[in-house]
């Protein structure tokens, strides 16, 4: 049994020294991006931002969208839907779970309103 223990323990080490090592490049480059990617906006990039809304105001009320090529056609859709995916995820972790909400309010076996948590 002893022998069993310490040979789990040095099997153990060896696999988390290998996965510390395998991630080590990984994380440093998630690190770099990070601190490049995540930071919030700048008081100077500001007015760029709302120029840029400004223009996609624009050009979404003369049309220009429809001379998009397929491929800008298929990347604002990508961009779109990441934006929403990002919404969903974020609504779920707000409300704890993938269905429904803790609201307070639960109606019993008769369909009457009572108050009170699941």
């Amino acid at each position: 049994m002893a022998q069993f223990s310490c040979n789990l323990v040095q099997k153990t080490l060896a696999l988390v020294n290998a996965a510390v090592t395998y991630s080590k490049p990984q994380l440093a480059t998630f690190q770099y991006y990070a601190k490049v990617e995540l930071i919030p906006p700048t008081p100077a990039e500001i007015p760029r931002a709302i120029q840029s809304l400004k223009k996609i105001v624009k050009c979404a009320q003369a049309g220009s969208f429809t001379q998009l090529t397929a491929e800008g056609a298929s990347l604002n859709g990508l961009v779109a839907t990441e934006g929403l995916m990002c919404l969903d995820v974020g609504e779920i972790i707000g409300k704890h779970g993938i269905v429904g909400y803790n609201d307070g309010i639960l109606f019993s076996e008769d369909q009457t309103l009572t108050s009170g948590y699941i």
